[in-house]
């Protein structure tokens, strides 16, 4: 019987980097919700056999080992409560001392993109941080009818999206590309209905991110950032 030397399969590992932002209100908001939906999202990815890094913004960081992780990660997750329209304060805080560090050591970006000697660089274009994904997982007590509804009395016609702008233009600031958000709406409600928000996060990640395997699959390690970086919808 003749042998037919197989093509080695190329597997390229992909690093995720998962953010915690929940703030304990003892009694109030206790964090087991965003905790399932982290876990949820780690275990994902490492059935895939890519590596995960967790943060917990709660329980203290190094702002040089989030910068690191932050320059490691080919996607970055912020699971976040929403606590009065916004991610809770000490995650501001977190993002204040990460970029900042980012900042002056020129890893993260070099000036905001303008220059005297080419005027038509545009504002938020100094970012060095191309080919790399960010994506905001969030639990609400609002329900999904109040957003994209022109009629909507607080939002008026408003997405998510537009509400979390002042969390995202911070990454595409660096130069992320901003996947959809995912939320789990009408968290308080007696009949909240967490396993079907379950199951709709994991068809969100298979929709949103397993684009990154394919690319990766199909370039080299070397290539890889600039292949997803000419996929800014991957």
């Amino acid at each position: 019987m003749a042998q037919i030397d197989q093509p080695m399969q190329k597997v390229i590992v992909l690093k995720i980097l998962i953010i915690n932002a929940h703030f304990k209100y003892p009694g109030w908001s206790e964090g087991k919700l965003n905790r399932t939906l982290m876990n949820l999202a780690k275990d994902f990815f490492v059935e895939r056999g890519h590596q995960v890094a967790e943060t917990f913004v709660e329980r203290g960081y190094n702002p040089e080992e989030e910068v690191e992780k932050h320059v490691a990660a080919d996607l970055v997750i912020l699971q976040t409560p929403v606590n009065w329209f916004g991610a809770p304060w000490i995650y501001k805080k977190y993002v204040d001392e990460i970029f900042n560090v980012g900042l002056a050591e020129k890893v993260f970006l070099e000036g905001d993109g303008r220059t005297r000697s080419d005027p038509s660089r545009q504002y938020g274009t100094g970012g060095k941080m191309q080919g790399r994904k960010f994506m905001i997982s969030a639990t609400w007590n609002a329900p999904r009818e109040a957003f994209d509804n022109p009629d909507g009395v607080l939002y008026g016609g408003k997405g998510t999206a537009d509400l979390f702008l002042h969390i995202t233009s911070n990454y595409k600031f660096c130069g992320y590309d901003i996947l959809p958000d995912y939320g789990a709406f009408d968290i308080f409600k007696k009949n909240a209905d967490i396993p079907r928000a379950l199951e709709d996060y994991k068809r969100h990640l298979e929709e949103h991110c397993l684009e990154l395997e394919d690319i990766a699959t199909k370039t080299s390690p070397a290539n890889f950032r600039q292949e997803i970086a000419a996929h800014p919808t991957a």
